[in-house]
């Protein structure tokens, strides 16, 4: 890869999640997120190109499994991506949670850092319309679209406190640093 990993990673996402304007506009506000609070870790161009890619699982020619973190992070691997950034991929917003749920397994690691809770609260702190939002509202917003007895419901019931711990972590950061 010869150009700066994060303009790939929105080229690609643009590209790919072209026909799904309403996904786009979440992963541009994302982006935007991500972009924020990016010199609050070790490589922030990889956080911004994991904030671009989190959700290139849902575009249509991606799908293989119907898991949008697992498709999403084995098309990367195709694509010649950074081991690391498929793994954000593959574990974002405690994605494991619903891999085990789904039976299915992730074969990249959890990191648990600093940068991978900065993309889980990127993506809680923003809504499908791109705009920004409280992750609480956030995760009820979820419940509510797809219902009490989805598996995605069910999960995101089921990661909350970590979800909401990375979180944290993340806004006791960006306080420090204020």
């Amino acid at each position: 890869m010869h150009e700066d990993l994060s303009a790939w990673a929105e080229r690609l996402a643009r590209k790919h999640l072209r026909e799904l304007p309403s996904r786009l506009k979440h992963v541009e506000g994302v982006a935007r997120q991500s972009r924020r609070i990016a010199g609050l870790v070790d490589d922030p161009t990889l956080l911004v190109a994991a904030a671009w890619l989190h959700d290139i699982g849902y575009a249509p020619h991606v799908v293989e499994t119907g898991f949008h973190p697992l498709d999403g992070a084995e098309f990367l691997r195709t694509q010649g991506a950074p081991d690391r950034l498929c793994a954000l991929v593959a574990n974002h917003s405690c994605a494991h949670v619903e891999a085990r749920r789904r039976e299915v397994s992730l074969p990249w690691p959890d990191e648990r850092t600093a940068l991978r809770d900065a993309l889980w609260w990127a993506d809680m702190t923003t809504a499908p319309t791109g705009k920004t939002v409280d992750a609480r509202d956030r995760l009820a917003e979820v419940r509510e679209r797809y219902g009490p007895d989805h598996v995605v419901t069910q999960s995101i019931a089921e990661a909350a406190s970590e979800i909401l711990e990375a979180v944290d972590r993340t806004e006791s950061l960006r306080h420090a640093v204020t």
